[in-house]
């Protein structure tokens, strides 16, 4: 998280037992309260995976004591969406029950499961034949400035008024750190960029976290061609390719385009959520375990 530490308070915490690191809260703080870390796309407490219900609960109860000694009021917390866990891991969100969280904002992930075949539909096959017919070209890049400059930034800017939440600067630097896990595929038509995605990759997920291509990729097929090759050559061993959310307004709203168009690979619904928890809470925890 270093390459934005600018942008946030950390404060990231640390459990022990017996002076042995079992969970991690990546958090960062504003005023009195505490965010599981606003900079990251996906978050809440990492702990070792022997853990069993009963130890999760008293990592909770003593986080959020800390939390409200420490004059911390709420805690902002985001659960990891259920495809990126290596094992089971509802013990948060049934914890989130115990205490009476609030639950906030829930947002759609659109996943492809690996494990349930590959079913696309015809519009996108038909996107497909085009980027065969336009003589359309895919490559794996080390590096992000012509998607970065030529594609993503322009398209963001005159459709939505914004920028990538990574700058060309701080994705290099994430490339430089996670080398292996952060790609970069362009597609090309007669050698100049015309769509492109990049791909953060963990152990059991291909997680497209940047998509776009210029006007004619309609036209073109660019995306629907790019992702095809992706779902079915260079990612097919994960258990998950997972497009992100089409989301907006905190999970109330959907872009039913977008959407369309992620479904039509065979994706389906995987919520994230988030819950605001009061740090006055942990006293409940007291009355769980009979």
């Amino acid at each position: 998280m270093e390459y934005h530490n600018d942008r946030f308070y950390d404060f990231s915490l640390l459990v022990f037992k017996d002076e042995k690191l079992v969970a991690i809260l990546p958090a960062n703080r504003v005023e009195d309260c505490v965010y599981s870390h606003q900079g990251l796309t996906y978050g809440g407490l990492v702990f070792k995976e022997n853990l069993k219900l009963n130890s999760v609960l008293l990592i909770y109860k003593a986080l959020l004591k800390f939390l409200n000694e420490a004059k911390i009021t709420e805690l902002q917390l985001k659960i990891l969406p259920s495809i990126y866990n290596t094992l089971p891991n509802d013990e948060q969100s049934y914890i989130m029950f115990l205490l009476n969280a609030k639950l906030n904002r829930r947002d759609a992930l659109s996943v492809i499961d690996y494990r349930q075949g590959l079913k696309f539909s015809k519009d996108r096959l038909e996107g497909v034949k085009r980027g065969k017919k336009h003589g359309l070209v895919i490559k794996e890049e080390g590096g992000f400035e012509s998607f970065w400059s030529t594609v993503l930034e322009p398209n963001l800017n005159e459709k939505h008024n914004v920028k990538p939440v990574h700058s060309l600067a701080e994705i290099t630097a994430l490339k430089i750190n996670f080398e292996k896990q952060i790609r970069q595929f362009n597609v090309y038509q007669n050698n100049q960029i015309v769509a492109g995605t990049t791909i953060f990759e963990s152990k059991y997920v291909a997680h497209s976290q940047y998509i776009s291509g210029n006007n004619q990729k309609n036209e073109l097929g660019s995306l629907d061609f790019l992702h095809h090759y992706l779902i079915t050559s260079v990612f097919n061993n994960k258990r998950f390719f997972d497009f992100g959310v089409s989301n907006v307004n905190n999970g109330r709203q959907v872009n039913q385009g977008l959407q369309y168009w992620k479904e039509g690979f065979g994706a389906r619904t995987v919520t994230q959520d988030f819950y605001t928890v009061d740090t006055n809470s942990y006293k409940i925890l007291d009355t769980v375990l009979i």
